[in-house]
């Protein structure tokens, strides 16, 4: 915010859980930005992983051939490997185990296909497992085997109609019981899926295939036996085999998205093939630019329901009868419309799946941890997590700016170190600074180093600041720079440093009609000019609020700039203390804010039972942008210190009466925080 821009009730309970020291504490003689208010946060425990427990659909979903559905190595250890040696011990082990790949592994040599044993989960830890140079074999017997959320890719040899290599991502000859699913599958040199030589009760959902000649082969067998579920997969750039299916009892392809683009290296020769003797069932399935979408041989069945075809050519064929799927398995179709845009943003490997605990995401910028910037593991969190995702950062300085989105709620960023000051984030963005891209400046908003637009999140034990340097940026139009901001419901900053200049601390909301909820508890904040502003029905309680000298040196500023709706609770600080190595009677207390020159808006700050430094003036408010600060809402009460004064007519108190309606539960009211 700059130095002259000018720019809710509810249901009380007064029971607020205090996480912090006694105000004793804070309120001793020389509390200082060097002191602790109590650096031990404890970390969370993590959850059981949800997709642990995921089992397949379809006909990997059969009870037969002496296999109760297809679960993988559920019920075995869990193992991280990271090494082509780890994964070759566990997948052919006669043990069950659950495999994730946490990390890329290369094939050695080159095309090898590794030899899966029965009772098996190999699954992709977020989207950073990826196979390369080589796939996985399935031999005859092999059963209740789950191939999950792996990247497996680059065998090709540069040469499309390849007869010299036979590299698939995943062959299985003669198994049952496979569940197939989010994986991406690319760029190999024969198939990206060959199931052959009876293979049967398979499942293939929700994988990406792309940027290959022969790409899903079926049969290579006389008997017909066979039983496959092929649904929302996304066939892109695929020239053949989309899949191709001979001799198989039953087909059931339903919701897949067959893509090809124009004026691309690959053409696609055909789409969906029944041959032989098969018998297909082919439903709200979605071809787009395809040629000869769905064909079929005399001899093979192919029935056809609710598919739509844009821009395709050639061959569209159906005829016989086939089977009922819901004899077999039960199942929901999506309407054939809707699945080009569901399957291109759900297919293939997903940040919620494989994840070693679904609640728990490490950061090091060691490489110690799952990930080595906060960003990174911010992007793991699935979407629209219904649970709470702990993202344990190390100690360390990580430069770098963190958007936690709309999306993912439920985030805990906590630091693992001993104190809040060893697990730093900072970047140095002011709302002047031209973005790479070119289209013009970050402005204030947009300069924050942690930004959190989503509900229902926790900063614990960790410092987030923002370093840009005012004196050797003079000439620059916009000096605001925030460290963090909210804007969301349900926010809490729990044993947090907050440091910056210009607009620390930006508390704003999804929207002007949106309620937006911070709780800032055993806490620092430092900053000079408006360093704590915002719309947010925002409490900082038992925290310290350090005012530091500006760029110049000189001692001049104001510490809060609420611009809050009428019908809301603006910033209220309780329980804490102003200090800083500033001048006596240098910083007000707060400005009106009026965002955008809204007259309609109605500013509201409370500081109430805190401790004063002689930094205060003895006329705390001060007017914004025209607007006087007494036709809006500020007031003190039972503040003591060096900056305390009594009630005038330029120093407004709250009465008793009126501080009973002004406690931390008025502002968050049915919220806890840190539940």
């Amino acid at each position: 915010m700059s130095d002259t821009r000018s720019k809710a009730r509810h249901r009380r309970g007064k029971a607020v859980r205090n996480i912090a020291l006694p105000l004793a504490v804070l309120t001793a003689a020389g509390l200082t930005y060097g002191l602790a208010i109590g650096d031990d946060t404890a970390p969370q425990a993590a959850a059981a992983p949800v997709w642990a427990d995921d089992t397949a659909d379809g006909f990997a979903s059969v009870n037969a051939l002496g296999q109760k559905g297809t679960y993988g190595g559920r019920g075995g250890e869990t193992v991280t490997v990271k090494t082509l040696a780890d994964l070759e011990k566990y997948a052919t082990a006669p043990e069950p185990y659950v495999i994730v790949v946490a990390g890329e592994i290369t094939m050695r040599p080159k095309g090898r296909e590794l030899k899966v044993a029965s009772d098996k989960t190999i699954v992709g830890a977020g989207t950073s497992g990826h196979i390369v140079g080589g796939g996985f074999f399935l031999g005859k017997g092999v059963h209740n085997v789950i191939i999950r959320n792996l990247t497996i890719r680059d065998t090709h040899e540069g040469e499309w109609n390849d007869k010299d290599h036979d590299f698939d991502a995943i062959q299985m000859d003669g198994a049952h019981h496979v569940w197939i699913d989010h994986n991406d599958l690319r760029n190999m040199a024969d198939g990206l899926i060959d199931s052959r030589k009876d293979t049967t009760y398979v499942t293939v959902s929700w994988n990406r295939l792309s940027e290959n000649n022969k790409t899903f082969g079926i049969g290579w067998t006389d008997n017909v036996t066979a039983n496959l579920t092929i649904h929302h997969n996304w066939f892109h750039e695929t020239a053949q085999r989309n899949p191709s299916t001979d001799n198989v009892a039953r087909a059931h392809l339903y919701n897949n998205y067959l893509q090809d683009d124009p004026g691309t290296d690959i053409a696609s020769s055909y789409g969906n093939y029944s041959r032989g003797k098969t018998k297909m069932v082919l439903e709200n399935s979605y071809f787009q630019g395809m040629r000869n979408p769905v064909i079929k041989d005399s001899t093979a069945s192919l029935v056809q329901r609710g598919n739509i075809f844009s821009g395709t050519s050639g061959r569209n064929e159906s005829g016989g009868t086939a089977f009922d799927p819901k004899a077999h398995y039960d199942y929901r179709l999506d309407r054939a419309a809707d699945v080009p845009a569901r399957v291109t943003a759900d297919s293939g490997p997903q940040s919620s799946i494989g994840t070693a605990a679904d609640t728990t995401l490490t950061v090091a910028k060691d490489g110690s941890g799952q990930y080595r910037t906060v960003q990174q593991a911010v992007d793991a969190v699935p979407t629209n997590n219904a649970a709470r995702v702990v993202i344990a950062v190390a100690p360390g300085t990580y430069r770098e700016t963190v958007k936690i989105p709309r999306n993912k709620p439920h985030v805990t960023l906590q630091g693992t170190g001993g104190s809040r000051k060893d697990t730093v984030i900072v970047f140095n963005n002011a709302a002047g600074t031209p973005k790479p891209n070119g289209s013009g400046t970050y402005g204030t908003s947009g300069s924050a180093t942690l930004a959190v637009e989503a509900d229902d999140v926790q900063l614990r034990n960790l410092s987030v600041s923002n370093d840009f340097d005012e004196a050797a940026h003079q000439n620059m139009d916009g000096h605001q720079a925030v460290a963090v901001r909210t804007a969301a419901d349900r926010v809490l900053l729990d044993g947090v440093i907050v440091s910056g200049d210009q607009d620390t601390l930006l508390l704003d909301t999804a929207g002007r009609d949106k309620l937006g909820r911070v709780h800032v508890t055993n806490s620092y904040v430092i900053g000079n000019v408006d360093f704590i502003f915002g719309r947010a029905t925002a409490v900082i309680d038992r925290s310290v609020i350090t005012l530091k000298k500006r760029w110049n040196g000189t001692s001049a500023g104001y510490i809060l700039a609420p611009s809050t709706a009428p019908d809301r609770k603006g910033i209220l600080i309780n329980r804490s203390v102003v200090n800083g190595d500033v001048s006596d009677g240098s910083f007000h207390l707060g400005r009106n804010w009026h965002a955008g020159g809204n007259a309609t808006l109605s500013p509201q700050a409370t500081v109430r039972n805190t401790s004063l430094s002689a930094a205060i003036k003895s006329t705390p408010w001060t007017d914004m942008g025209g607007f006087p600060w007494k036709a809006d809402r500020f007031a003190e009460y039972g503040n003591t210190g060096p900056g305390a004064g009594p009630a005038s007519g330029d120093r407004p108190h709250l009465t008793d009466a009126q501080a009973a309606d002004q406690e931390p539960t008025d502002w968050l009211g049915d919220w806890t925080p840190g539940s």
